[in-house]
This record gives C-alpha cells, sequence and structure tokens, in this order.
C-alpha cells in the first residue's frame, strides 16, 4: 500500500471514548489535564461525552452512544481524517456486547496512523508528548492513488 503524509495541525481533533466502568476513570484523567486538552476539539460517544462535557466546561461533540454504533461513528471519522488521536479507556475485564465494533474501532486507528490510548497511562503519554500542541507529520495510507490503479485497470 502506498503512503502519503498528512500534516496533522497543532489544534488536534480528539475522540474520547469510555466503557461504563472506565467513564469516571476518563472523566478524571480529563479534569486533570484540562488546560493541555483545552486548545484541542473534541468528539465523543454520548454518554461519554455528555460526561466529559458537563463536568469540563470541554466543548464535545457527542455522537451516539457506543453500542448503538458511536464506536462505528468515530471510526468512520477516522477515516475522513476528521480524528487525530483516540483516547479510548475500555474495560479489559468486562465482556462488551459489541465487542466486534471496539475491535474494529481500534482496526481502523492503526491502519490511519492514529495514536491510541487505552489506559491512563499510555493517555499521559500522549497529552504530555510536544508533539499534541505542535502539528505532526503522519503518515498514512493513500487510498486515492489505490483506487486510481483499480479504476484504470
Amino acid at each position: 500500500m502506498d503512503t502519503k503524509t498528512v500534516t496533522v495541525p497543532a489544534g488536534k481533533n480528539l475522540a474520547l471514548v469510555a466503557h461504563d466502568h472506565k467513564k469516571q476513570s476518563l472523566l478524571n484523567w480529563c479534569q486533570q489535564h484540562i488546560e493541555r486538552l483545552k486548545p484541542h476539539n473534541f468528539y465523543a460517544t454520548g454518554t461519554t461525552g455528555s460526561l466529559i462535557e458537563a463536568n469540563t466546561g470541554l466543548p464535545i461533540t457527542k455522537l451516539i452512544s457506543g453500542p448503538l454504533g458511536g464506536d462505528q461513528q468515530i471510526g468512520a471519522l477516522i477515516t475522513e481524517h476528521k480524528i487525530d488521536i483516540l483516547i479510548f479507556f475500555w474495560d479489559p475485564l468486562a465482556a462488551q456486547p459489541h465487542d466486534p465494533d471496539v475491535k474494529a474501532l481500534l482496526r481502523l486507528a492503526a491502519v490511519w496512523n492514529i495514536p491510541v490510548a487505552c489506559n491512563e497511562s499510555s493517555a499521559d503519554f500522549l497529552v504530555t508528548s510536544p508533539l499534541l500542541a505542535n502539528p505532526y507529520d503522519r503518515q498514512t495510507p493513500d487510498y486515492d492513488r489505490y483506487l486510481a490503479k483499480r479504476t484504470s485497470c
């Protein structure tokens, strides 16, 4: 697969997702890092987004609940280059009825070379990186070239 460079601007688009038993942890994490988060834009699945917005004042574009398709919506935004970072506090000890959606979301983040934090420690590393507040050149699949090849055959 061919790749191309996409310049991610200083103001990033972060997706915030948390399973039920991790919502409070994600809220606490957001409150702890509020000053670093303020310059950025946020998308979140429904309940998580409402909780974080109400308790931090961060403006959040809220999608539908994860099990109802919100994870899929975040995945679609990743493919459209509208998400730069995924913060997903998932619960590895609880069975999720929408587990295939969760796996698909994580797969899309990997395909599109999006940084992912799945717990507080990895999220701490992402949010304290100097790359968060600066433009960043990221390699991404060049599907335009791929599609052009397919239509010319």
